[in-house]
């Protein structure tokens, strides 16, 4: 089957009501957490993505079985260091940086040497953010100049550390939190400000961990080697899924939707900040708390104009991967856009910064670059009529949701690379497109 669409014409105005995929960073956690509780724990609605299912497969193979039954998973945990570990493991993680880099927490008390893998996306990316807290606590890591494979041992004499991350990174915090459950004594995370779904899980397990939030920077105080029960949790909407409908909605005339039931995690909706504050007027309807995390409906309509902005970088953390998307709305608005601090797109599955540059100049707009700052051109009567073809990007599954949206709305003649790449986080993004009137082969 070929790993490429056509797109040769721009979708017409809808009014629809969707329900996109559920929350891959959520989904992640859960099955990591409910591998170390004890007992049986059941989740409902759980991304069906390669991410994901990768996770699934880890624990297993690191000794935690699971069944799915009746639309729920049920995975059975031991309890804290309750993986059955053997000899020689070998474990994928695919192409997901947040479940390499938060089951190495998880093995820190491993009694045999353990390699971690990836796909050739995955070992590109830099792990010396977590092999160096790692490392403070007395775990042994092999690594490839920072790069995977990795092979880590762990050790019975783990030391509670005091840790400033300074990146704004939920993933390395979010590893030595996770290491911090089988590390005896108080850790102490001074991070700056990023998306908090573990901390709200364990929160919600009742699990002894305390957070004092300043304006910068969060204190995250965890007691380890207290046994958390197994939970049940279903699993709300993806906010980054969200992004590309909420787009396609923006810039379709005569276009209302209604996406439902979407996780809107304050430290996760930098993308409507933005949007807002160029004009877009997204509405959360419906909200509600669950399990910690803020639910709600978004109602989006289109917009004639939208404006530029100067994008404060206090938002980044909060949409650093809907920054790509956020381009184009920006190429389409009125006036100068500047974003400031950009770097950390070049750290994720492909160097998104570089690439979304590229993909713009590509489409006809100017944008100026110093070092990671970007202005953007914008011009609302962008109209695409030539013939355009987005190459494969390290199967970054966003350079291909982008390609898609700017298709739709702009127009052109669209040969896109890589649909497989959809499957890591969204399986189901071409289906929705389709009921939605899109014309895609």
């Amino acid at each position: 089957m070929p790993n490429h669409i056509f797109i040769r014409e721009k979708i017409k105005n809808f009014k629809k009501k969707i329900i996109v995929s559920s929350d891959k960073s959520i989904s992640i956690r859960s099955v990591l957490l409910a591998s170390q509780a004890v007992g049986i724990s059941e989740i409902s609605n759980l991304l069906e993505s390669e991410d994901v299912m990768n996770a699934l497969k880890m624990i297993k193979k690191l000794g935690v079985n699971y069944i799915k039954q009746g639309g729920k998973y049920k995975i059975q945990g031991f309890g804290l260091n309750g993986f059955n570990l053997k000899k020689n493991i070998v474990i994928n993680a695919g192409n997901s940086g947040t479940l390499a880099r938060l089951i190495l927490g998880l093995l820190v008390r491993s009694k045999h040497k353990i390699k971690l893998i990836g796909d050739k996306s995955l070992s590109k990316r830099d792990f010396y953010r977590v092999i160096k807290p790692l490392k403070l606590l007395g775990v042994n890591i092999e690594s490839n100049n920072n790069l995977l494979p990795i092979k880590i041992s762990g050790t019975d004499f783990l030391r509670p550390i005091i840790y400033d991350e300074n990146i704004g990174s939920a993933q390395v915090k979010s590893c030595i939190m996770l290491s911090a459950l089988n590390t005896p004594g108080l850790t102490i995370i001074n991070s700056k400000k990023s998306r908090n779904h573990t901390e709200l899980m364990l929160k919600f397990l009742k699990y002894p961990i305390e957070i004092r939030s300043s304006k910068k920077i969060d204190k995250i105080l965890i007691r380890g080697q207290k046994q958390f029960e197994a939970f049940k949790y279903k699993i709300p909407g993806d906010i980054s899924s969200a992004a590309f409908f909420i787009v396609l909605t923006l810039l379709t005339e005569r276009s209302q939707i209604i996406i439902k039931n979407v996780n809107v995690n304050k430290t996760r909706i930098g993308i409507l900040t933005i949007l807002n504050k160029m004009g877009a007027g997204i509405i959360l309807k419906n909200k509600k708390i669950y399990n910690g995390e803020e639910i709600a409906d978004i109602f989006v309509k289109s917009k004639k104009e939208l404006n530029g902005i100067d994008c404060p970088s206090k938002l980044n953390s909060s949409a650093i991967d809907e920054f790509l998307i956020i381009f184009l709305v920006a190429a389409k608005a009125k006036g100068i856009s500047k974003f400031k601090d950009l770097g950390e797109m070049n750290k994720k599955e492909s160097k998104r910064l570089d690439i979304g540059i590229k993909f713009l100049r590509l489409i006809g707009i100017k944008v100026e670059r110093i070092k990671n700052d970007i202005k953007i051109y914008g011009n609302p009567k962008l109209n695409l009529s030539k013939n355009y073809e987005i190459k494969n990007f390290l199967k970054d599954h966003r350079i291909f949701f982008l390609s898609c949206i700017a298709a739709l709305t702009l127009g052109g003649n669209w040969k896109i690379n890589d649909k497989n790449s959809a499957n890591t986080s969204f399986p189901n993004f071409l289906k929705i497109l389709k009921t939605m009137g899109a014309k895609i082969s």
